[in-house]
């Protein structure tokens, strides 16, 4: 009880000395959110694509996701959305409408049919975080399970164009060895 007064007080502090409190949690969208506010105000895009079975997918979002260098990094240079690459809603883009049907929602919490969009994506682990640029085309998925220090490198690379640069592994390598973190863990 004690702990919670005292978070409350920190927070009333905070907010009544002007300063703003940062956001704990990752600004998710949907992909079509996110193609519309590119519009507006363009941004790269990074999908979480995610299943509910998937144990690496739930680590992610718990341990990466929430961390709070990944979280201020990703709401303020990325559009983020979150994608059930076995789920059942219909998502349109580049003009195309993707559905998954053979969705069955007695599996909803296990393993189900591929969403089209999943596909077409080139998804083929879980978890993959799909990277696209300021026009919502693909860059590049990333496949696995990543610590904050691990995805910076990827959300810098991004969000810096420096991947147009690399078009060899010997390039990548050496942008990875050269890479330093600042992300804590």
């Amino acid at each position: 009880m004690m702990k919670k007064l005292l978070l409350i007080f920190a927070i009333a502090l905070m907010s009544s000395s002007g300063a703003v409190a940062q956001s704990l949690e990752i600004n998710w969208m949907s992909l079509e959110e996110a193609l519309a506010l590119q519009k507006k105000n363009p941004k790269k895009i990074m999908m979480d694509v995610y299943t509910n079975w998937c144990g690496p997918c739930k680590m992610l979002d718990k341990n990466t996701f929430h961390n709070k260098d990944v979280v201020a990094y990703v709401n303020k240079n990325f559009y983020a959305v979150k994608f059930n690459a076995e789920g059942n809603s219909v998502v349109n883009y580049k003009d195309a409408e993707f559905k998954n049907p053979g969705y069955k929602e007695e599996l909803k919490n296990r393993r189900n049919s591929v969403h089209e969009l999943s596909r077409h994506l080139g998804v083929r682990a879980y978890p993959t975080i799909v990277y696209f640029d300021e026009e919502g085309s693909v860059i590049q998925p990333i496949s696995g399970y990543m610590k904050p220090q691990q995805i910076e490198l990827y959300l810098k690379l991004f969000v810096s164009n420096d991947y147009k640069d690399i078009t060899t592994q010997d390039q990548f390598n050496a942008y990875f060895k050269a890479f330093k973190a600042e992300f804590t863990d």
